[in-house]
């Protein structure tokens, strides 16, 4: 509930601010998806929300929970790893742009209200699929579903199924999702879930789409990019994505370096592990220069 209240006095504090609002309850404009993401200068979505290419996506997928926890702290975010997932048709890593859907416990007057809106807005189905129509491909859908099992399944296999057929990607939900043994069959489709239940959805209302949401730990915005590892996920700034990767990629090179000599017997651990001489930097500059990665230097 508490993250629910936050994300409405965001959409409060910016309306005050003078940006202009469009008429969807719980919807940023263009305009304020594009302010409260304003660090990111590259291209976008229509609907103002980040769009990191697909070059940079296939680069994070190696990216390592710890390497991006320390390049995310050292530019000043600190809550931007979740885990403790179960996961469906668990495989590849993912990196995929957010788009996110906010769930609260449901009341009848807000309910109606909801409901209202979604008809005159011309949106089909229940609530739960109205997010995934908007999908395109590369999204990652993250639901924030306060953590409810039962009656708190976001998907089963049939939604399951237009959500990757329209992302070609993962779903995370924070609460449950149903028709495992459907979804097992969707191949390719990685769902990252609290636990699973056999009930329906009910008694919850959607609150927004694409606003900022909590993922249990962790702020998340649409843009963000998520990126899964054997320990979690971890929602990447879109303009952190390319510091992140690279400084990932150097450490993928060090080790590699370091393990070669290891195996040599050139160096000990202990010189491998601690404070590199500069004869060992320049050793190690020399040895990436030749594997054709002269941009990835030690200092």
């Amino acid at each position: 509930m508490q993250s629910i209240f936050k994300t409405f006095s965001a959409l409060v504090l910016l309306a005050s601010m003078g940006l202009p609002a469009r008429a969807q309850l719980g919807m940023f404009s263009k305009d304020q998806l594009m302010a409260v993401t304003r660090g990111w200068t590259g291209e976008r979505f229509a609907d103002g929300r980040p769009k990191v290419s697909d070059a940079m996506l296939e680069r994070l997928k190696t990216v390592d929970a710890e390497e991006a926890w320390g390049e995310l702290r050292q530019s000043g975010y600190f809550n931007q790893f979740e885990g403790g997932w179960k996961v469906i048709n668990p495989g590849a890593r993912v990196a995929g742009r957010v788009v996110t859907a906010v769930f609260m416990p449901s009341r009848p007057d807000l309910e109606a209200y909801i409901r209202e809106q979604g008809k005159a807005e011309g949106r089909i189905g229940a609530e739960n699929s109205w997010v995934i129509d908007t999908l395109v491909p590369g999204d990652v859908l993250v639901v924030d579903l306060f953590g409810k099992i039962k009656d708190g399944t976001f998907a089963g296999d049939n939604l399951g199924t237009a959500i990757f057929s329209k992302s070609h990607n993962a779903l995370v939900v924070d609460g449950s999702v149903r028709d495992v043994t459907g979804m097992s069959e969707i191949h390719g489709f990685q769902v990252f879930v609290r636990d699973v239940d056999p009930s329906a959805l009910r008694e919850v209302t959607l609150v927004g789409l694409n606003v900022p949401i909590r993922i249990s730990h962790a702020t998340v915005l649409p843009g963000d990019i998520a990126v899964s590892d054997p320990e979690g996920i971890t929602f990447i700034p879109p303009q952190l994505c390319e510091k992140v990767a690279d400084s990932a990629e150097l450490t993928h090179l060090i080790d590699e370096w370091g393990h070669s000599m290891l195996r040599e017997g050139k160096y000990t651990p202990g010189q491998i592990d601690g404070a590199w001489t500069p004869a060992m930097k320049e050793e190690f500059n020399r040895w990436a220069e030749q594997e054709k990665h002269s941009k990835m230097r030690l200092k």
